[in-house]
C-alpha cells in the first residue's frame, strides 16, 4: 500500500467545499481542515504509483478552489492502532 499527504491550500472561504469534494475521491482515505500555512491535509492511499499519479495530478489537482498541493510519500507508519486491518478495511480485502 502506497500513503501519501497532500497539503493543500484554497481560495478563502472554500475550505468546506475542498474538502467535500475531496471526501468523494476514490483513494482519499481521509481529509482534515487544518491550522498553519495549510488549509488541508489529505490522506491518499493507492496500490500503485499510477493510482497516486492519478488521483493527485488529475482528481485532486483539478478540484475547484484549490490554489496549491505538496505531496509527500510515507515511507512506515508508526501507530497504536493495526494499521494493516484498518487499510485492509478500506481497500475491501
Amino acid at each position: 500500500m502506497i500513503t501519501s499527504i497532500v497539503m493543500i491550500k484554497c481560495e478563502t472561504g472554500r475550505v468546506k467545499s475542498v474538502a467535500e469534494a475531496l471526501v468523494g475521491i476514490e483513494d482519499v482515505a481521509e481529509v482534515y481542515s487544518v491550522t498553519g500555512e495549510w488549509d488541508i491535509f489529505t490522506v491518499v492511499r493507492v496500490k500503485e504509483f499510477d493510482s497516486l499519479a492519478t488521483v493527485v495530478s488529475e482528481q485532486i489537482a483539478s478540484t475547484p478552489g484549490i490554489t496549491k498541493t505538496v505531496t509527500t510519500l510515507a515511507f512506515r507508519c508508526y501507530s497504536k492502532h493495526d494499521m494493516e486491518k484498518v487499510w485492509a478495511q478500506h481497500i475491501g480485502e
